[in-house]
């Protein structure tokens, strides 16, 4: 109970610091932001804190599966973390801000081809952008989408190295899903496999999607000019995020429907043995 408890407490104040760090890191930020940001940052840790502090299942997926949940957070933060060095740079040019930088916008243009969620995102914002912001949310959107594939890339290779979940012991459907209902709607391994092609195809779609959608909404409404370095940060960040979060949950849930077809293999084979005369 107490490394329970422990372990809820760490994970809340990881999740603070992330939320915290755009705003730890860039300057001229005003007090009304930070207040904002500590406001949010607090209820975020707290909710953190109740999910893993408790053993009944809260909106936490795969809770007691690791590393899901490890490799989601650190891509996160690690997007956070980049992408707030390169706006600091903006304004306080350093080494290493020029550096990441310099990386970002190199890959942002390998990545912004015709018809690339990259160039999609360039596209999206007004005709009369600057340049220089041009190139920094081209340059923020490469990075995060590469550090996004990359994320689902690492994943893959950890859950084929690893064995997930098998080798992580029992996997409980109603800790690791608590949205997932397994008693409702006909077979287990068919709606799972189900969820796993419409969240993988969702989650390809989304990075296309997206600038779309803000393309026909500033049509009626304000154009985004993502010229706010938080909401340049978090926007760019969700953009890659959801999606990759999404394959991941995809890929995951496939994983356990065949995990289950196979433990039912096993047991109709066990069943037809016993049968079989001696």
């Amino acid at each position: 109970m107490i490394s329970q408890i422990t372990g809820a407490f760490v994970r809340a104040l990881l999740v603070m610091v992330l939320i915290a760090t755009p705003s730890l890191m860039l300057p001229s930020v005003t007090s009304d932001t930070t207040q904002i940001v500590a406001l949010v940052a607090l209820f975020a840790a707290a909710l953190t804190f109740f999910e893993y502090a408790s053993t009944y299942p809260g909106l936490v997926e795969f809770r007691d599966a690791p590393p899901f949940n490890r490799v989601r957070f650190l891509s996160l933060f690690v997007t956070v973390l980049l992408l707030s060095t390169i706006v600091r740079g903006q304004t306080e040019p350093t080494t290493l801000t020029n550096f990441i930088g310099a990386l970002g916008n190199k890959l942002g243009g390998v990545i912004d081809v015709p018809y690339s969620p990259v160039r999609l995102v360039v596209l999206m914002l007004p005709e009369d952008m600057s340049l220089r912001h041009l190139i920094l949310v081209r340059s923020t959107a490469g990075l995060s989408y590469l550090i996004s594939l990359s994320t689902i890339i690492v994943f893959v290779i950890t859950m084929r190295i690893l064995g997930w979940p098998s080798r992580m012991g029992s996997f409980n459907v109603w800790i690791n899903l608590p949205t997932f209902d397994p008693t409702t709607g006909g077979d287990v391994v068919e709606r799972l496999e189900r969820d796993a092609r419409f969240n993988i195809a969702l989650g390809f779609l989304l990075p296309f999607l997206i600038p779309a959608a803000v393309k026909v909404a500033a049509i009626a409404f304000q154009p985004v000019t993502l010229e706010s370095p938080q909401t340049l940060i978090w926007t760019m960040t969700a953009w890659a995020f959801l999606p990759a979060s999404l394959l991941m949950r995809g890929i995951a849930m496939g994983r356990i429907a065949g995990m289950i077809a196979e433990k039912r293999r096993q047991n109709n084979l066990a069943a037809e043995a016993e049968l079989l005369p001696a």
